[in-house]
């Protein structure tokens, strides 16, 4: 039989976030794969398919983490060239800052084989329910390190959504929870303050592991941001300055329909 692939995730709380869909994927595959560094999330992983294979051992101290991201890729796509009904399985949303899970979707493409994302719970999702935040008032989002370099415009009309707020700047991968680039922090509080001042209230989040813990909530002005606590697991959500203005012709014109 041909080999397949699909990339599922099991949201940010491994055993109560995993949709039945991708489960029904995880137990049915032939082969699963996963990049979960929460030993409870694996052990459970391993129970629902005895063929999991952990993929950590390929992120270690130093090592730049695309030469980590590439050796996942060609660990899982090597299998599916062998015929295999493939599951690779990553915390939080498949499709989400998984550089990995997008390339070993598009090698396997290009070669012929059946391969699909299942969507799953991302951090993102977390924290808009747990802030209580509807983002159809207007929400940007943005890898830290990027928005940082690439400066993009600002609508402090809309909400902001900064991710990996821990690792600014750090292209390797380091041991523990704690910000691996503090003066990241501290470089990214500047960028906002230009826009937004240094008594703006921002948040630091962290959405719960477990069912029975809590999120991380760390509400901080701007000014207070770089001594704030941070670690590899933060997000920043930056709230609007200020109410969007309406355009008044348009609205007018709405009106005259």
């Amino acid at each position: 039989m041909p080999g397949s692939l699909c990339v599922v995730g099991t949201g940010i709380r491994a055993i109560t976030q995993t949709t039945p869909e991708a489960l029904a994927c995880i137990e049915s595959a032939q082969k699963v794969y996963c990049v979960l560094g929460d030993p409870l999330a694996r052990h459970w992983l391993l129970r629902r398919n005895p063929s999991t294979e952990s993929l950590m051992r390929f992120y270690a101290p130093g090592k730049h983490r695309l030469a980590t991201y590439r050796d996942v890729v060609d660990r899982v796509v090597s299998k599916v060239r062998e015929g295999v009904a493939v599951c690779m399985v990553t915390t939080g949303h498949p499709g989400v800052f998984s550089y990995a899970a997008h390339e070993m979707l598009r090698v396997a493409r290009s070669e012929g084989y059946p391969a699909r994302m299942l969507p799953g719970i991302s951090a993102e999702d977390c924290l808009f329910a747990d802030l209580g935040i509807d983002p159809s008032e207007g929400c940007q989002s943005y890898e830290a390190t990027g928005f940082v370099v690439g400066r993009p415009p600002i609508d402090r009309y809309s909400s902001l959504v900064l991710w990996q707020i821990g690792s600014i700047g750090e292209p390797g991968f380091k041991r523990g929870r704690d910000a691996w680039n503090p003066s990241g922090v501290a470089l990214l509080a500047e960028v906002l303050t230009e826009t937004y001042g240094p008594n703006h209230e921002v948040t630091v989040y962290e959405a719960a592991r477990y069912a029975f813990s809590n999120p991380v909530v760390q509400r901080v002005t701007l000014a207070q941001l770089r001594a704030a606590p941070v670690s590899v697991l933060s997000t920043l959500y930056v709230p609007r300055s200020a109410p969007r203005p309406a355009d008044p012709a348009m609205a007018q014109r709405l009106r005259a329909r």
